[in-house]
């Protein structure tokens, strides 16, 4: 197990070495400087944990009631979601505020990365800005919140010049 800060606002704890072969202090750091910078935001405080599919289970199970793994799980230090849907939620905060945390499991992230034939950088780049919008209030629950943002994740995601992971 092992801790890194990174100069995006990311506290990273490693839970799983693969991870750490995986070089997910650059992915993470380039997923939130390109989410930060799209948005044009202060540079928030976001945990990041870097799991295997057993934590990310038990962490399912305890949050959702999920007792299966998922790829990526995220905790909003606030609720900053919009009340209609498809608008922006309040991306208003103080430098550093701490946003909340995010979990990422390494072999749901790679099994999809294989299936969907991506590489694995670009679905765990995808999966972190996801996390983050959540953090930032947004969500895929009701329609027009959900085409909002994927649309987002898109156009990050085209900056780093990886291609529309909605795309099948």
């Amino acid at each position: 197990m092992s801790d890194a800060k990174n100069n995006n606002g990311l506290d990273i704890l490693v839970e799983d070495a693969r991870w750490q072969d995986a070089e997910i202090t650059r992915i993470a750091g380039r997923a939130a400087a390109a989410t930060i910078q799209y948005l044009k935001l202060k540079t928030p405080e976001i945990s990041l944990l870097a799991c295997d599919d057993d934590r990310i289970a038990l962490l399912n199970a305890e949050f959702r009631g999920k007792a299966v793994p998922t790829n990526v799980l995220s905790w909003p230090s606030v609720d900053r979601a919009a009340d209609v849907d498809g608008a922006m939620p309040d991306l208003t905060f103080d430098e550093a505020e701490e946003l909340g945390d995010i979990a990422i499991a390494y072999d749901i992230c790679h099994d999809e990365a294989a299936a969907l034939k991506r590489s694995f950088d670009d679905h765990a780049t995808h999966l972190i800005v996801h996390g983050i919008l959540h953090l930032l209030g947004f969500d895929h629950i009701r329609d027009q919140d959900a085409a909002l943002m994927e649309g987002l994740e898109t156009r990050i995601l085209a900056k780093l010049g990886i291609c529309d992971p909605y795309i099948v």
